[in-house]
């Protein structure tokens, strides 16, 4: 019966999660209520609240869990969150590690793109929520940044700030692949953004 509980729970903090985010996307952060979220999670206010304090806490749980599940990745004592293929990548330094870990981070951009967009906006109206996408990001320049030190490459000053250039390199195309006049392929871009990091990084 505690297991059931359990299930129960789980299932019901994955419903009021989904509902968020898709009325994030649709309303926009600042026009979504509680009320709405518990609603089309076919719940009500007082759950909502059972589950997260807040509107903010809700969108919070968006980019720690939903994202970092999206690519892949986990608790960090060191730097809140890691993702192990991202340091095992660039330590390896290969532009054939590189264009793969890019690849698969591109298929990924559907899901992920839009919890880092409605973190932006969400950070203009909460102030609690004030660089939560961007604290995130530098949890991934870390990752870049760990991998480097691992494969003894570059100066210890010289490690970060590479990472810091890959990593804003990535989000922005990320964030303007779908609106943005490139005339590039998807292909091209990937082979663009590949040779850029393989130049930064090694």
């Amino acid at each position: 019966m505690a297991n059931l509980r359990e299930a129960q729970k789980r299932m019901t903090r994955r419903l009021l999660l989904e509902a968020g985010l898709e009325l994030f996307k649709a309303k926009g952060y600042a026009a979504t209520k509680v009320d709405d979220i518990a609603t089309a999670a076919g719940t009500t206010r007082v759950t909502f609240y059972a589950y997260f304090p807040s509107r903010s806490e809700l969108m919070k749980a968006l980019i720690d869990e939903q994202l970092n599940e999206a690519l892949q990745r986990v608790r960090s004592p060191e730097h809140g969150s890691t993702a192990q293929d991202l340091v095992a990548t660039v330590a390896e330094g290969t532009p054939e590690a590189i264009t793969a870990w890019l690849r698969r981070t591109i298929d990924s951009w559907p899901a992920i793109r839009p919890i880092i967009r409605l973190g932006r906006d969400a950070a203009v109206i909460d102030p609690e929520l004030t660089d939560l996408v961007e604290r995130w990001m530098g949890e991934a320049i870390s990752d870049i940044e760990d991998g480097l030190a691992q494969a003894g490459r570059f100066e210890p000053h010289q490690r970060h700030f590479r990472g810091v250039l890959a990593m804003a390199q990535l989000d922005y195309v990320a964030q303007n692949w779908d609106r943005a006049d490139w005339r590039l392929t998807r292909d091209q871009m990937l082979e663009e953004l590949s040779a850029s990091w393989v130049g930064l990084l090694t």
